[in-house]
């Protein structure tokens, strides 16, 4: 069985199904490249170097797959074009190894921390209200009482919108009128988990990147509020990105890493497109664990990430 009870086959099949344009995509251009070839040589290496790049993964970790690729056929000699899927998909493998965090755990697994702090973090439209929604359903489902906070109150409709899914989701929610101090949210609901012993506190935060000064001021501010309740919180700082953007994502992961220390990533839409490559460079670049991606809508879409199930998937 995999995890909340549901079969693990069914979340495997989940996982290939959204990283089906991913997949498709990628082998596509990989046949072109390696047509009419009988070895792997600098102009096969070329012609994927384009692949990954075009797939999403960044051109810092292109360069590190292509070397470590280079690096085997310079060892073996002679490497025939049809290994290539085999090398890359373990290169790929090792990389994400090499990039993975200790501690990341799933839902059901127990706590470091009663109540333990999610600060999540993300701009508008990555999928941060959903992401939250999905979290706290699966943390119910795994018998876990859950708070959030709707410290998001720049944004007009964002406290009705985190409610109603705090709602579909069976969790609790504090929540004050718009335009309310975030930090004020934010340490009424850490108190409220203290005092009504609440297992997981998920904190939504305004997603704006227009200044990235009062960006990090607001979410400093945030951070030093909840501390006068618990004195390490949050325990993780979880950033949203839209894996469907491809190299804005890069870009968002650049300006909240700036702005803030997050902890761990979570990739949403990745079912959306075929820029299923980004998980890899994105994973690489910031050396931060990616702990969720989401390859569709339903609550059970947004999985705790293994690296070896999303390049099985990957290269099904």
């Amino acid at each position: 069985m995999g995890i909340l009870g549901f079969p693990g086959k069914d979340k495997n099949r989940d996982l290939e199904k959204g990283l089906e344009k991913t997949r498709d995509s990628v082998f596509k251009k990989m046949s072109r490249a390696v047509a009419g070839k009988s070895r792997v040589d600098d102009e096969v290496l070329d012609n994927l170097e384009e692949v990954l790049i075009s797939s999403d993964v960044g051109v810092d970790t292109t360069v590190r797959i292509i070397e470590r690729i280079e690096n085997r056929v310079s060892r073996d000699k002679y490497l025939n074009s049809s290994e290539l899927n085999k090398i890359l998909r373990e290169e790929i493998a090792s990389l994400l190894q090499e990039n993975s965090a200790t501690g990341v755990v799933g839902f059901e697994s127990p706590l470091p921390a009663k109540p333990y702090v999610i600060m999540v973090v993300g701009v508008n439209g990555v999928g941060k209200t959903t992401t939250i929604a999905k979290m706290a359903y699966q943390y119910r489902m795994a018998g876990k009482k859950v708070l959030l906070g709707a410290a998001d109150t720049f944004r007009a409709a964002a406290i009705e919108q985190l409610e109603i899914w705090a709602g579909r989701a069976g969790a609790d929610i504090i929540k004050q009128k718009m335009g309310s101090d975030p930090a004020s949210v934010a340490y009424d609901t850490v108190k409220s988990a203290v005092a009504g012993g609440y297992d997981v506190v998920i904190i939504d935060t305004a997603g704006r990147l227009h200044n990235k000064i009062n960006l990090m001021n607001e979410l400093t501010k945030i951070r030093r509020v909840m501390t006068k309740v618990i004195e390490d919180v949050p325990h993780e700082v979880l950033l949203v990105l839209d894996g469907s953007t491809g190299q804005n994502a890069f870009e968002q992961a650049r300006q909240f890493t700036a702005a803030t220390d997050v902890t761990a990533l979570a990739i949403t839409k990745l079912d959306g497109s075929a820029r299923g490559g980004v998980v890899i460079g994105i994973s690489d670049q910031f050396r931060i664990p990616v702990k969720y991606i989401g390859v569709g809508e339903k609550m059970e879409n947004l999985q705790v990430f293994d690296r070896n199930s999303y390049v099985d998937s990957l290269f099904a």
